[in-house]
């Protein structure tokens, strides 16, 4: 596979890579991982919040009288 960045992203990358003191390849599939675990996570708890509030809709409104 071929990355292709731009000049900043490209620095940016670099900077990330020696701050871990890895190579930028690992630094670049660190931060995927990193990225859609943290995206998915979220996804999922909102999904999980809107199946909560439909769930006890009943309730949380009277809570809320």
């Amino acid at each position: 596979m071929t990355l292709r960045l731009n000049e900043r992203q490209d620095r940016l990358l670099r900077e990330l890579a020696a701050s871990q003191n890895i190579s930028k390849q690992e630094a670049a599939a660190r931060a995927i991982v990193e990225t859609a675990e943290r995206h998915l996570h979220q996804e999922r708890l909102a999904e999980l919040s809107e199946q909560t509030r439909t769930r006890y809709a009943d309730l949380l409104r009277r809570l809320g009288e």
